[in-house]
């Protein structure tokens, strides 16, 4: 199976590259419009900035890229929040395939969400054989909400948006990449999709 990641500019593709070939895969990283539509599965990691990294997807034409696939995506962290429709993070407009608002954590606890948490309502292919309240590694400042397109909730200050469905479109605010067996299984469950 060919397994492409997404290569921009907010990435943790080093480690999401090892997870994969600890599954047993060899992804190709790249920004490559053919090669993106070719691969069997897509994955859409980020770390970084909202607006940085939409400017980079823009000025690549990655975003209509991104939107256009028809194979399973799977958004990581960053990647979950530049599928939604807009981010507080320096008012930054998204791909829009969510249509859900990522906002700052209000400052009622140390921001940012930083280490292992549970997650609750599991729901669809993604979470198949994973307990309820499992435990999965964040590291975020920003959230989207609960929406309809919801399926699992993770609790910091308030409930949120721990992983999002919609079509082809999957995408988880932790680091599967980071979470142990938990996170290869998830990881292992997406190809599997």
């Amino acid at each position: 199976m060919q397994v492409a990641i997404v290569k921009y500019n907010a990435g943790n593709i080093h480690s999401v590259r090892l997870a994969l070939q600890r599954l047993g895969y060899q992804p190709v990283v790249t920004d490559d419009a053919q090669q993106l539509r070719q691969a069997e599965r897509v994955i859409f990691p980020g770390v970084g900035e909202a607006s940085t990294a939409m400017n980079y997807l823009r000025q690549r034409g990655l975003d209509q890229i991104l939107v256009d696939l028809r194979q399973p995506v799977l958004g990581i962290c960053l990647g979950l929040q530049l599928l939604c429709r807009y981010s507080e993070e320096n008012q930054t407009t998204g791909l829009g395939l969510f249509p859900v608002e990522v906002k700052l954590f209000p400052p009622e606890d140390k921001v940012p969400h930083m280490g292992w948490n549970s997650i609750h309502d599991l729901k669809g292919p993604l979470f198949r054989d994973i307990a309820e309240g499992s435990f999965v590694y964040f590291v975020h400042s920003y959230y989207a909400e609960l929406s309809d397109w919801t399926i699992a909730r993770g609790d910091y200050i308030l409930p949120f948006s721990a992983a999002l469905q919609k079509d082809n479109f999957f995408a988880v605010q932790f680091h599967p990449e980071k979470s142990g067996k938990i996170g290869e299984k998830i990881l292992q469950n997406f190809l599997n999709i």
